[in-house]
């Protein structure tokens, strides 16, 4: 697809968009990434007793030797490793466990494991702070032992792709905390690494990275700036526009939060969003078809530009088939008429004649 808005031509596909089938309306975003945690053969018999045992509660003593561990002044890497490899494991499998750990003190110590030079140990803590912070009581003690800034650290420079991964979703789990966590992990530059990750992670990459972005996004203006600034709205377009990717829905929800600004605004135009946004209309689920729908409605509501190069698009008829559909919320129905009106008001042959380069001047 071209960069310009003004000539790029429209994407045709055989099928809608769809990430998993459902044509629901409802969020989009599951929960992120689980702690996937494998072992070379082996290690996989003793690691499976293990496991076994971190499954069942563990008691104050067991989990506050580990936690000493952590603390020795002077521990070899093997006991350090195992001592977060059980606290990881007891926090993944038992709810019980997550608060006890918090409660003997483990956070703080596995917030320090995040800067070690060694790259086991550094996912080992990344993923224990990820498991407890699945347990709502953990994200405030979490976030103040100091981990927003190590766990983005982590996710610019940790060693394993896992562990990466994992920072991302923590982070995720930490904004969701409330609106000033959001805003100290967009501070701490964790915007511009999920964008990276959005690009060029994996399949699992790419989810989680679309989700932290929607939870800092929602949950504090000032990222949504960070994240167009980081050049977000470009892979989450090509996402978007490619139901191969799986991405479609967690993408469009991403960019509908950026388009609530200026600078989304422009920057979807320029990239060539109107003809995705157009095409999600006519051919995709009911759900991309709402949230394109809405981008849409933002994207024109006070821009005479916009609204010329979306009429030109074809948009209308769509709309006008979405608005009259028996299987549209009635909600749904008034933004398509609503968009439908302000398609049609008279545009200024002047301002026909633009091209998109002056839309960011609007």
């Amino acid at each position: 697809m071209e960069s310009d808005a003004s000539t790029s031509p429209r994407r045709r596909s055989t099928s809608c968009y769809s990430d998993s089938g459902d044509s629901s309306c409802s969020e989009p975003f599951s929960e992120c990434g689980s702690d996937d945690l494998s072992f070379t053969p082996a290690a996989a018999a003793g690691i499976h007793r293990l496991l076994l045992s971190c499954a069942a509660e563990a008691s104050e003593d067991a989990i506050s030797s580990l936690v000493a561990e952590l603390e020795c002044p002077s521990p070899s890497l093997d006991s350090l490793r195992r001592a977060a490899m059980e606290l990881r494991l007891l926090a993944k499998h038992n709810p019980d466990n997550r608060v006890r750990i918090a409660a003997a003190g483990g956070v703080r110590p596995l917030v320090k494991l995040l800067s070690h030079a060694d790259p086991l140990l550094q996912e080992h803590g990344v993923t224990a702070l990820l498991n407890l912070s699945i347990c709502d009581e953990n994200k405030a003690i979490i976030v103040e032992a100091g981990a927003i800034r190590p766990l983005v650290h982590a996710l610019k420079s940790a060693a394993s792709p896992a562990a990466r991964e994992n920072a991302a979703c923590a982070l995720l789990r930490l904004s969701q905390l409330d609106g000033a966590s959001a805003a100290a992990i967009g501070r701490a530059g964790a915007v511009p690494l999920l964008v990276s990750l959005l690009e060029t992670g994996g399949a699992r990459g790419k989810k989680d990275a679309a989700t932290a972005l929607y939870a800092l996004c929602s949950g504090a203006r000032e990222n949504r700036q960070r994240a167009v600034e980081a050049g977000a709205v470009r892979p989450l377009l090509d996402l978007m526009a490619d139901p191969e990717s799986g991405m479609v829905d967690k993408a469009a929800y991403v960019l509908h939060s950026l388009v609530s600004s200026a600078e989304g605004r422009a920057a979807a135009v320029e990239e060539g969003g109107i003809p995705v946004l157009v095409e999600m209309v006519e051919v995709g689920t009911s759900r991309q078809k709402e949230i394109a729908t809405l981008s849409l409605l933002q994207i024109c509501e006070d821009n005479t530009v916009y609204r010329t190069m979306v009429a030109r698009e074809g948009a209308i008829p769509p709309l006008v088939a979405l608005s009259q559909s028996s299987s549209a919320r009635p909600k749904l129905k008034t933004k398509a008429e609503s968009l439908i009106e302000m398609l049609r008001q008279p545009r200024s042959p002047s301002l026909r004649a633009r091209p998109a380069a002056v839309v960011a001047a609007e």
